[in-house]
């Protein structure tokens, strides 16, 4: 049941993301993400999560000390025409951005992300995992000088994502690590192309969206559950396969799409070697994937006489089917074209 001051600030929250993005100065653009934060910490509240008090106060502490070096580098680039040599510009603009993708939860700047992930339901995980990443990345976007800094920061959040998502048990970690996978493939795809990351984001928050509605409606926290579950539902045990795959980004659905795209426009840029370790890690985080899938599919287990959970919402299986066949439809049109 949806509770009144939760509607309220979902809002103020959606709201001051869109201030953040849309604002003409940085002090503006910090209000917005002050408003940001203060409305997602009352959304954390709530009777089903296992530590909500643990998380979102880790989720605090970390954002203010974000927003606190911001606010910190906002002051010290207006006065540092006056006091400062101006070799300085560019530690500044490395300061900026360092704060921007610890908002963000990139590697190296990630440690709280899993920790809050775990600590939360998965409604209040999904807009950790899309919406909260939408404000911090068009901030960066608009800061885009530091080409080294960011491809050293792509590396790093494709290969410590992939590494530390290797022996996960935990679903919420699991997706956490992916999510860091993908910032690393938003970001390279952002290095060259507006509209690369804006596909890019538009279908990574499809595919969560539709993987988070099957783990919040079954309950599934951890990976031994996923055996006993969906066993009673055929079509939603397959739609959660696919959309799995489809999230590592395997040729025939629609995740493929994006990455697809951001090797292609890398390839083009001649930087052939961050395409490579890209596709690399990449391979390990689908190796995770197909470990989830393949014992879902595969393992013979009984299934149990307990009521089951059924999704046959209309809107749902709409959901699924659109991003499970956009792929193709995507390429059909761009034929025609």
């Amino acid at each position: 049941m949806l509770k009144l001051y939760k509607i309220l600030f979902f809002n103020t929250m959606l709201i001051g993301s869109l201030i953040s993005i849309s604002a003409y100065s940085w002090f503006n653009m910090w209000i917005g993400l002050e408003i940001n934060l203060l409305s997602i910490i009352p959304l954390m509240k709530s009777n089903k999560n296992i530590f909500p008090a643990e998380a979102s106060l880790k989720y605090f502490i970390t954002q203010t000390l974000a927003s606190t070096i911001i606010l910190f580098t906002m002051i010290l680039s207006l006065i540092s025409s006056d006091y400062i040599p101006n070799n300085t510009d560019y530690w500044l603009m490395m300061m900026m951005n360092s704060a921007l993708l610890t908002k963000l939860g990139a590697a190296p700047f990630h440690a709280w992300f899993p920790e809050v992930m775990e600590g939360l339901n998965w409604m209040n995980n999904l807009i950790l995992l899309t919406w909260q990443k939408l404000a911090p990345m068009v901030l960066i976007m608009y800061n885009l000088k530091m080409m080294w800094f960011l491809m050293f920061i792509i590396m790093t959040s494709s290969i410590i994502s992939g590494i530390m998502g290797f022996n996960q048990t935990s679903l919420r970690k699991i997706m956490a690590y992916s999510s860091i996978n993908h910032i690393s493939w938003m970001l390279a795809g952002m290095l060259n192309s507006k509209l690369i990351w804006l596909t890019y984001f538009i279908i990574y928050f499809l595919i969560s969206l539709n993987i988070v509605i099957i783990f919040h409606q079954f309950n599934l926290f951890n990976v031994n559950q996923l055996f006993y579950s969906m066993n009673s539902n055929k079509l939603t045990k397959l739609f959660f396969i696919f959309n799995f795959l489809s999230l590592g980004g395997l040729p025939p659905f629609l995740g493929f799409l994006p990455k697809w795209i951001v090797i292609d426009n890398l390839v083009l840029n001649q930087m052939y070697s961050l395409s490579l370790i890209l596709i690399m890690s990449t391979l390990i985080t689908l190796y995770f994937y197909i470990r989830l899938t393949f014992s879902t599919l595969t393992i013979l287990m009984s299934e149990n006489l307990i009521k089951p959970t059924k999704l046959n919402n209309f809107i749902w299986l709409f959901l699924n089917l659109f991003t499970l066949l956009s792929l193709f439809l995507c390429t059909s049109i761009l034929n025609i074209l």
